[in-house]
């Protein structure tokens, strides 16, 4: 079992998220109003509050929404869950896991100050399967 600890968007692709506590996830399209969202496989992005807390003891500065993730997950070891897992938040909504990792573009900020950035290796993203409101403090299960 594991917890939502920030619901991260942004208007546009290519900046950093911010962290606005909850937002609504729309069956097959994503994080309502986010750049992000959309008819593909990639709608919502996952990653370990844990592989964070790891990079900021390398002496990263780096806050939530910073390596464009839409959920900060605490307690799940997401890049280690098979393609096709779903994962349920609260009583409502289903996500799929459909990618691990992903390529980087050319050298984002992270990467450009600390010579390495955590979200092509522990990022994963997935689809919204069904829809519903998702807040900081929600609980996330492996279904």
């Amino acid at each position: 079992m594991g917890k939502i600890l920030a619901v991260n968007t942004s208007k546009e692709k290519g900046t950093v998220k911010k962290n606005v506590h909850c937002a609504v996830l729309v069956e097959d399209f994503g994080i309502k109003e986010d750049a992000h969202a959309g008819k593909w496989h990639r709608q919502v992005s996952l990653l370990s509050h844990e592989k964070i807390e790891e990079f900021k003891k390398r002496g990263a500065k780096v806050k939530d929404g910073d390596f464009g993730e839409n959920l900060i997950v605490e307690g799940i070891d997401l890049k280690n869950l098979p393609i096709g897992t779903r994962l349920r938040i609260g009583e409502d909504i289903i996500l799929e896991i459909t990618q691990i990792g992903k390529k980087c573009h050319t050298g984002c900020e992270i990467y450009k100050l600390m010579g390495d950035c955590i979200m092509p290796r522990e990022g994963v993203f997935s689809r919204v399967i069904k829809g519903g409101t998702v807040s900081e403090g929600d609980m996330i299960n492996i279904v």
